[in-house]
Order: C-alpha cells, then sequence, then structure tokens
C-alpha cells in the first residue's frame, strides 16, 4: 500500500512495547508500520527522526477546562489547543464548565462548537453536564455527540453549574446508564467538606484539612454503589485520595463498572513541599502527602488507577489571589496541559517506568475511555497523529514559554526531563504560526 510519508525512528512505542519502525502515512492515517529499514514506496516523503527522538502516539487530554465562551480571559480554544499542541496532546475533551453558558443542553453545546470550530490546532469534543433539573437534557446531548456527563457532588466553584444530590445523581446515573453513557465524577462529599475545617488564610496545611480524604473517599464509595445499583458506568475524575483504591479494586473484582483517573499533579507534588501563600498549587481535591503520592503511583502501575489526564483548569492571574496568598480565596486549578507528559514522564523513570507505561496512561487509554479507538497509538488505520519526544532533554519551566493565556503555573521553574520537538496532527506537523486545523468531534467520529 503506497504512502505519502514514511516516519523512521530509532525508537518507536508500537503495540505497548519499544521498537525501531518506519510508519508509513497515506493522507491522515497510518496505512502500514514497518520495520525500520523497510522499502520506502517511490514517491514517499521520508522523515528520520533523530537518534535521541522517540515517536510516540499524539496524546489524548479528556480533562480540559477550556472556558470559553464566557470566561474568555481565563482560557479559550485558540490559547489552549495551543498548549496542547506543544505539549503532544493532538486531541483534547473540554469540560462542560466554566463556559458561560455551561454546556447543559443542545444550545450551549452549539453556542461553544461554533466558537471552537474555527481555533483549535488540535482536534477538540466535548463532554455534556448533569445538573440538577436536565435529566431530559441528556439524551438530547448524548445524541448529538458529547462524549458523557460530568456532574458535581458539591459546589462546582461556578454557580452556573450546580451539584447534584444524592437523589438526583442516581436519578441522572439511571438515565446515562439507559443511553450506556458514562458519567464522570467530581467525587468530593459536600456534608463531609462542610463540616471540615476552614480554608481561610496563606497556611497550605490548612487548606489541605479543607478537603480531607474522608470526604473523597466517601463520595467515591457513593458513586461506586450508584454504579452498582443502576449498572450505568462511572468514571472518577481526578483522585487524589490513595485510601480509595481498596474500594475501587473491590468493585471492579465485583464487575462495577469504573474507571479512574489521576493528574500529573498528583504524581509530581507534595503538601509538605507547598509553601504557605502559594496558592499557585490550589486545587481540588488538594495535592496531598508523599506518602500518599507514591500509593497513587503504585494504584496506576498496577492497573486501579487506568488513566493520567491534567484537569488544566487556569484562571486570570488575580483569581489565584497572589496579592494575599490566601486559599480560602484562591481560584482552585492548576494549567498543566502543556508540561503534563513530561511531568508523568520524569516521575515515571525515576520509578523506572518506561515510556510504553506513559503512552497506555496518556494516550491509548485515554482514546479508549472516550471512544477514540483511532488514536493514542501507532497501528495501521490509525490516525497520523504523533509526538516527537525526546526523553532525556532537560528543561526548566518557564513561564513565558507557556502558551496557555494568563502567566499562572505550578511547574513554573521547577525542572522536567522531556521535550516535545514536534506534533503531527492528520498527517501533517502542526504549525503554530499557520492557520488552526484542528477538527470538532463527536461521539462515536472520528
Amino acid at each position: 500500500m503506497g504512502a505519502d510519508v514514511v516516519l523512521r525512528a530509532r525508537r518507536t512505542v508500537v503495540g505497548g512495547r519499544e521498537t525501531s519502525a518506519s510508519v508509513h502515512v497515506r493522507g491522515e492515517r497510518i496505512v502500514a508500520v514497518e520495520a525500520y529499514d523497510a522499502l520506502v514506496p517511490e514517491g514517499a516523503r521520508v522523515v528520520d527522526l533523530a537518534d535521541d527522538e522517540v515517536l510516540l502516539p499524539g496524546l489524548v487530554d479528556s480533562h480540559v477546562h477550556v472556558n470559553e465562551p464566557g470566561r474568555t480571559e481565563w482560557e479559550g480554544f485558540a490559547s489552549a489547543t495551543r498548549a496542547a499542541a506543544a505539549g503532544g496532546v493532538t486531541t483534547i475533551i473540554d469540560m462542560p464548565l466554566n463556559s458561560i453558558p455551561p454546556t447543559v443542553n443542545v444550545a450551549a453545546l452549539e453556542e461553544k462548537r461554533a466558537v471552537a470550530r474555527d481555533q483549535a490546532y488540535v482536534d477538540v469534543g466535548f463532554w455534556g453536564g448533569a445538573i440538577p433539573g436536565n435529566v431530559p437534557d441528556l439524551k438530547p446531548l448524548f445524541d448529538e455527540g458529547v462524549f458523557g456527563f460530568k456532574c458535581f457532588l458539591l459546589h462546582s466553584g461556578v454557580d452556573e453549574f450546580p451539584h447534584l444530590e444524592p437523589d438526583q445523581l442516581e436519578e441522572a446515573m439511571r438515565e446515562t446508564g439507559s443511553l450506556d453513557a458514562l458519567m464522570i465524577v467530581h467525587a468530593e462529599d459536600s456534608h463531609a467538606i462542610d463540616h471540615a475545617a476552614a480554608a481561610d488564610g496563606e497556611e497550605y496545611d490548612r487548606f489541605l484539612h479543607s478537603r480531607p480524604r474522608g470526604a473523597e473517599n466517601l463520595a467515591i464509595a457513593q458513586v461506586i454503589e450508584l454504579a452498582r445499583w443502576t449498572g450505568a458506568r462511572a468514571h472518577i475524575l481526578h483522585l487524589s485520595s490513595s485510601d480509595a483504591l481498596p474500594m475501587i479494586r473491590s468493585a471492579r473484582a465485583d464487575g462495577v463498572r469504573l474507571t479512574v483517573e489521576t493528574c500529573p499533579h498528583y504524581l509530581s507534588f507534595t503538601a509538605e513541599e507547598i509553601p504557605d501563600g502559594a496558592t499557585e498549587f490550589k486545587c481540588c481535591p488538594p495535592i496531598r502527602e508523599a506518602e500518599n503520592r507514591e500509593l497513587l503511583w503504585g494504584g496506576l502501575v498496577e492497573g486501579a488507577i487506568d488513566i493520567v489526564v491534567t484537569d488544566h483548569s487556569p484562571c486570570t492571574e488575580d483569581l489565584k489571589r497572589f496579592d494575599t496568598g490566601d486559599f480560602g480565596q484562591a481560584w482552585g486549578g492548576i494549567a498543566g496541559l502543556q508540561v503534563g507528559l513530561a511531568a508523568v514522564w520524569t516521575g515515571a523513570r525515576q520509578r523506572g517506568h518506561a515510556l510504553t507505561d506513559v503512552v497506555r496512561w496518556m494516550a491509548t487509554g485515554p482514546a479508549d475511555q472516550t471512544g477514540l479507538t483511532d488514536r493514542g497509538r501507532i497501528e495501521p488505520g490509525a490516525m497520523a497523529n504523533f509526538a516527537v519526544f525526546a526523553p532525556d532533554e532537560a528543561f526548566t519551566v518557564e513561564i513565558s514559554h507557556l502558551h496557555h493565556k494568563n502567566p499562572v503555573s505550578a511547574y513554573a521553574g521547577r525542572t522536567l526531563t522531556g521535550v516535545v520537538r514536534q506534533t503531527w496532527l492528520h498527517g501533517t506537523p502542526v504549525d503554530l504560526d499557520a492557520d488552526p486545523r484542528g477538527r470538532l468531534l463527536t461521539r462515536g467520529q472520528s
């Protein structure tokens, strides 16, 4: 079968292993994966990777807050997708908040798609939202191609996206179960947090105790039981409490349809190293202790945690309240879309894990979770989306080099290992100085 382009790499992640290969591309898709020195089809252009580069599939990040329309000063489709491309991410799925309107009905979805259509440097899909009273909107949204539905079990941080009480969550999950749609849950129990210590002030330890592990554990147990009763598919967002791992394992052993994610910041940072007043580290649920971090790594390696996604949740500089350093008042969210791959690889290699593991956690796994099974892998028939990655090159994160809109990053000044030198989308390198070529995706359609 003919090819337009052949990418040759001494190191390529293919089929869960690292090998030398030549990847043959025709149009937008991979048509063959051959030996490194295989015959090049007549007329094909050859792209040889450097000896220190590895060809990876483009990453899929299924947890990104773009915030446009409505809070475009926080982030927007142009800036977010530029950051994604710079970080080797070729597909993002946008969360239904913090945009205004939130994506809780078809009209809001259409408004968001209209804004995103001509701005995306990578491919973009959308989650719908489940809020009180919108169960009748879930099927129409699903029919329109959202990848599933997000809900909160406590205040979301924005009033236009209210949380579900337990009876409302059950009602929504019975509906998503009938659709075989995925319900993705911000799992912290509102009543437990209402009774926890207040978060006000500069002390990180005080903020940490305002979002206790118990609140997360309790909510996850509730989601598990509702998934068990309803038969619905459930996904736990941004797991930060390692205490929940035993019940996750037990639920799966019982056949509960449950998947789990964690994020680069939970695998990278520890509560002990966060200075008081350093509100760039505030996120919810919070970054916890070093021992907890290592247990999360263990859960990831054993498979209790399925995927790693960024939960890219940026805001304007003033909302982080650097003027006061007050964790109670600062917006909770970490902008990590551009550096997620490097952050996870830095931690993974320190613990003896391979690039094949990182690809499973950040590319193949999220692609499979969202049904985009022709992404996140290098194989015939897959989209020709790639990241050219230099795994041994170190760099220090500088705010000025990040493409997201606001100069706020928990990673600023941190030395990471692994540089994305080029990102390919649809068989062609992404050019951030050219017009964007990303597409809007619907469930079941690439």
